[in-house]
Formats: C-alpha cells, sequence, structure tokens
C-alpha cells in the first residue's frame, strides 16, 4: 500500500473495486490499473493474490456465482412454505440477480476470451451465472411443481433457462432505466403461463397474494 497501510482483505477489496468499475464504466474498462486505482493500492497487490488478471477476473465471476446460494435459499424456503406466488417469487429473485452487477458480469464474460478460456477449465459447458441462475431456477420450479403449484407436465429443463434469459434481455440494457416490476413480472407470467395451473387445481392452503400484479394465486 502507498500508505502503508495494510488491506485487511485484499481479495473482497479488489472484488467489490472490480465490481464497482464494472457498475461504473462497463467491461471495456475493467484492467488491472482500474482495479487497484479503485481499490486504492498499490498495482502489486494484485499479483500477489492471483496470477494474472485473468486469474482475477475468474475468481471475481466465480465468488459472484457464489453469491447465489443465498437467493437459492430464499427460493427453497418459498417453495417448502408456499410463501409468496410462483411468479412473484422468480421475479424478485430475477430482479435481484439482474439489478445487481450480474448483467456487466455476463458481458465481461462474453467478452474476453482469456476469461472464458480459464473459465472453461472447471466449467466446460454454459455461459457462468447465467447458467448457475438457471440451475437456481430449476431446483425452484421443481420444487413448486412436486409441491402441486405448477402443471406435473411443467418441463423444468426448458422453463427455467428461458426465465433467465427473458429476465436477461429486460435487464441487459445498461443506459436504459431498469425495467419496472410490473413488467418484469408480466414477462415471467407470460413465460410461465403454460405451467400454470388454474386456481381450482391449487393446493388448498394457497390463496391469491394481494402483491401480485394480475391477481393470480400462482
Amino acid at each position: 500500500m502507498p500508505t502503508g497501510v495494510a488491506l485487511r482483505d485484499p481479495r473482497r477489496q479488489l472484488f467489490a473495486a472490480a465490481e464497482r468499475v464494472l457498475l461504473r464504466a462497463g467491461p471495456n474498462a475493467l484492467t488491472s490499473r482500474a482495479v487497484t486505482d479503485e481499490a486504492g493500492c498499490a498495482k502489486g497487490v494484485l499479483h500477489r493474490h492471483f496470477a494474472d488478471f485473468d486469474d482475477f477476473l475468474a475468481a471475481l465471476v466465480l465468488d459472484r456465482v457464489a453469491r447465489l446460494d443465498g437467493q437459492a435459499a430464499s427460493l427453497r424456503a418459498a417453495a417448502d412454505t408456499g410463501r409468496g406466488t410462483v411468479v412473484g417469487n422468480l421475479a424478485d429473485a430475477l430482479t435481484e440477480l439482474f439489478e445487481s452487477v450480474a448483467v456487466a458480469v455476463v458481458g465481461l464474460v462474453v467478452s474476453r476470451d482469456g476469461l472464458r478460456a480459464r473459465l472453461r477449465r472447471t466449467r466446460p459447458t454454459g455461459v457462468p451465472l447465467l447458467t448457475d441462475a438457471a440451475d437456481m431456477l430449476a431446483a425452484y420450479l421443481t420444487a413448486e411443481r412436486d409441491r402441486g403449484r405448477l402443471a406435473p407436465e411443467t418441463d423444468v429443463p426448458v422453463l427455467a433457462p428461458t426465465l433467465v434469459g427473458a429476465a436477461h434481455l429486460l435487464f441487459a440494457d445498461r443506459d436504459a432505466a431498469p425495467p419496472a416490476p410490473g413488467e418484469v413480472r408480466k414477462v415471467i407470467a407470460a413465460v410461465l403461463s403454460p405451467a400454470v395451473l388454474p386456481p381450482h387445481e391449487l393446493p388448498p392452503h394457497d390463496f391469491e397474494d394481494p402483491s401480485a400484479a394480475d391477481g393470480s394465486p400462482v
């Protein structure tokens, strides 16, 4: 450190600095110098903790993926208890994901060949974060199908990535205002419509959620 004061958690502070750069200026602005300047530390700090910049970026992506665990746990609890509506729970989860730095992280992966090659060593298929989000939604949709709030024939492997892709498109324009909550719910409800059971076929303890944009019990 130029001031002689050591970073308490260098990796975490470097990740936080990289996320601020991504949110402010996008993937093209993310360089090792930009990260260390944002963190207020010497450039050598990054290279003491990571083999090279692509190693740092791969760790940044995987750190963001690991944060999905909390969202996955919340969705599991919602399915187990029947909390909220399926549309509402999905809208909340996807909004929380894509209102964060996730869209910029996906752009980073797509734009850097070296980063993709590094990630392929442990993740040979899919786009990190998007694939993990689809897995998270698939687990939730399966639980809701088993609980009886979605039709038994619901094609979860198709529906989960479709929801992720539709939500990603809503949030992908960094220069536009984020979509309104009602817009997110409308898109999710449209994607989910083939799987939604009519009210008279829902489990007996389900009831209309007043927060649902369309008044649907699902």
